[in-house]
């Protein structure tokens, strides 16, 4: 397997869960700083020069979700994936596309915003659409609040994948201070960020 790769992008979630499966793969690091991305090369791969892509034998995956969803099944021994048919896989599937879908879309936003303030750059985001992101977090959090009561991890009682991508999202919203009054969410981010497949998920 063959993982294309860039640092503080969607593909840590990608790398942090191959740690978490203990599997051999080739790391290829693109620096997007230098357009590596953008080469015929890496665009027959992904067309649109994104990070991250799996290429797994001839199957080629794009979409950090995808990825994340193929690998916890590519390896059922790894136990990453509740099986199909059992009483969590439904939950499972609901946790792993809510945190893409209604969790990362919100956090992007409150961080595009924070990188046009860094950057000293006109936002396009109102005070009143700011406000409107942000009751769209407070209830998406509460959501996954509730979903944690009592609960080390998100679907049954052991570590999966819906937890990667779940709790790598959850970490740019702590970077942003988004968790501030959500110590359930901060712990679980803190938690699951010690873990030994993180460290080097992120080590360049």
């Amino acid at each position: 397997m063959k993982l294309y790769f860039a640092p503080r992008t969607r593909a840590v979630r990608a790398r942090w869960l191959l740690e978490e499966l203990g599997v051999h793969y080739e790391l290829v690091r693109l620096d997007l700083a230098r357009q590596e991305n953008s080469t015929p090369e890496y665009l027959a791969v992904h067309p649109l020069g994104e990070v991250p892509a799996l290429v797994d034998g001839d199957v080629t995956l794009l979409e950090s979700l995808s990825i994340c969803l193929h690998l916890a099944d590519r390896f059922p021994e790894k136990h990453l994936a509740p099986p199909v048919g059992s009483a969590e896989r439904g939950p499972y599937y609901r946790w792993m596309v809510f945190a893409e879908m209604s969790l990362d879309s919100v956090v992007m936003e409150f961080y595009w915003h924070a990188r046009a303030a860094e950057e000293k750059q006109a936002s396009a985001h109102s005070d009143e659409a700011l406000a409107k992101h942000r009751a769209r977090l407070g209830a998406v959090l509460e959501v996954i609040h509730v979903g944690l009561d009592g609960r080390e991890f998100l679907v049954g009682g052991a570590f999966t994948a819906a937890d990667v991508v779940m709790a790598s999202i959850l970490h740019l919203a702590n970077t942003l201070r988004l968790l501030d009054g959500h110590p359930r969410l901060v712990e679980y981010v803190k938690r699951h960020s010690q873990r030994p497949a993180v460290r080097k998920a992120v080590s360049g």
